[in-house]
């Protein structure tokens, strides 16, 4: 008996095609689940805190702690200055979160195993920070690229090696979130096709399977983390020039 092919979760499909001109920008299934991802967690925030107490809810202190451990983050890694670039980290995190989340249901879409969608927030994050750094430095900003203590007949060798890593920061951003969500979900799928097929002696498939939904759980959550603490990381470099 043939297998659906594991891969075709990743497929976009049109949900409402639109055409202007020559661009086709229907709404997909990617775009359903992104504005769903957005909706439920404005909607989340503002119904957990619109009657905000002093002595808080359950719901409220599951805000507050989110709220709590994002602003840690970004002030444990970004450091002084960073407060006023917390509301994006915020929601990057939560962006993140979310779609990895959503995308652990069944029949669902995972839009973080789009290789364009994590990029997209990479390349925001990239051009972002580095207008940051020209912003707050200037000139200064290129000795981010010139490593401090270095025999100067070195920094021939080691400037280009510093301006390389430091463009292809977006790539392994975007990929390290795509990769793994892309593999984690594909392995759920091809497990789950050992089940259908082996009907009763497909147990063992089956207890793989819901073994590996809880790793996923924790890799959603982890990737997410992973993007953002990087994010604040290199907006470290930006407002210090570390």
């Amino acid at each position: 008996m043939a297998t659906e092919n594991p891969l075709n979760q990743f497929v976009i499909e049109r949900l409402i095609p639109i055409h202007i001109g020559g661009v086709d920008a229907s709404f997909t299934n990617a775009a359903l689940l992104m504005t769903l991802a957005v909706v439920v967690v404005t909607g989340f925030i503002m119904l957990t805190m619109r009657n905000a107490a002093l002595v808080p809810n359950r719901w409220q202190s599951v805000t507050e702690m989110f709220y709590e451990f994002v602003a840690d983050m970004v002030e444990t890694n970004a450091g002084h200055g960073s407060a006023p670039y917390f509301p994006f980290i915020f929601t990057l995190f939560a962006f993140i979160l979310l779609g990895n989340l959503l995308g652990l249901i069944p029949y669902s879409y995972t839009f973080t195993g789009q290789i364009i969608v994590t990029f997209a927030l990479a390349i925001t994050v990239f051009i972002g920070v580095t207008i940051i750094g020209i912003v707050r430095h200037g000139f200064h900003f290129l000795r981010l690229f010139v490593p401090q203590g270095v025999p100067i007949v070195l920094l021939v060798l080691l400037v280009p090696i510093e301006i390389l890593s430091y463009c292809i920061r977006p790539f392994t951003l975007s990929i390290r979130l795509f990769a793994n969500m892309m593999a984690g979900h594909t392995m759920l799928a091809i497990f789950a096709g050992f089940v259908a097929v082996l009907g009763i002696a497909g147990v063992l498939p089956l207890a793989v399977d819901v073994a590996l939904v809880l790793l996923e759980l924790l890799v959603a959550v982890l990737q997410a983390y992973v993007f953002a603490i990087l994010a604040t990381l290199y907006l470290a470099d930006a407002l210090h020039l570390h």
